[in-house]
């Protein structure tokens, strides 16, 4: 298991300081800008803060003024300076990526933007560096399938969430097991592929680390191998408990799993990726 997690983690790693450093040239192209268009309405943003997710975590987070978020995966950090902007000055976010070259271009990106309420730690989302109890929501966009220990990601975003605090997170599910040829390549891994998880077995590991209000909401036919998921759950507490989730929001618009390559090989009508 140690073998495999620093295989894959130098592999994810390698993948994405790549388009980093290519974003980061001012020399994007396509792989390398992501697929931002596809799922924000946002066009104040530079260029260089792209997106690899497959949705826009913030459209269904319903964050609110004062709030402390953390962003698994946080890259370029679009998603953290969409909700700079939602939970305002006296809110706090934080984005946590293990990848220099991407935590590198956040910064430069922060700067850009101006988001003084933005913060970067470099850290792996197994073993999160945020205290006990302090953050009211955690988003997250296409970063949780890469992880080969899915269960250390739930129980240290359990840990770190305050009572009633929110976890609601784009993700990459799978709708058939995948088989052991396709579970050991690692480009399937880095392309957001071989590592997710089951649709059932996603809900099922939120529950089993203590989340409640548990929902996975999938898009794609029986017939497709990956679909996107929008995931919600809550740690107990609060009073919160037991209210709806948002279903959706104008920027949310499900596709086949994005990875590195949906410019290239998925387009916005078809289920699967090639």
């Amino acid at each position: 298991m140690t073998d495999q997690l620093d295989d894959v983690r130098a592999a994810v790693r390698e993948a994405y300081g790549a388009r980093a450093r290519e974003v980061a040239a001012q020399a994007p192209g396509e792989r390398a800008a992501g697929v931002k268009s596809r799922f924000y309405q946002q066009d104040e943003m530079p260029e260089t803060v792209v997106s690899y997710g497959c949705g826009n975590p913030v459209a269904i987070a319903g964050l609110q003024p004062g709030e402390t978020v953390v962003d698994l995966g946080s890259g370029a950090g679009l998603d953290c300076f969409l909700s700079a902007q939602q939970v305002g000055p006296t809110g706090h976010v934080i984005g946590i990526d293990m990848t220099d070259d991407m935590l590198a271009l956040a910064e430069q990106n922060r700067a850009k933007v101006g988001a003084t309420n933005v913060e970067f730690r470099r850290g792996v989302i197994e073993q999160l560096p945020v205290d006990d109890a302090s953050v009211d929501v955690i988003i997250s966009n296409c970063v949780i399938n890469l992880s080969t220990d899915k269960d250390a990601v739930f129980k240290e975003a359990f840990r770190v969430l305050r009572p009633g605090g929110r976890f609601q997170v784009s993700d990459v599910v799978l709708l058939r097991d995948v088989t052991e040829q396709e579970r050991a390549d690692l480009d399937l891994w880095s392309g957001c592929k071989s590592g997710a998880l089951l649709h059932s077995d996603y809900a099922a590991r939120l529950r089993a680390a203590g989340f409640t209000d548990v929902e996975v909401a999938i898009t794609g036919g029986s017939e497709a191998a990956w679909a996107n998921a929008l995931v919600n759950a809550r740690r107990p507490g609060g009073a919160s408990a037991g209210m709806p989730w948002l279903k959706g929001g104008a920027f949310i618009e499900f596709l086949a799993p994005a990875g590195l390559d949906t410019a290239d090989c998925c387009g916005v009508d078809e289920k699967e990726c090639c």
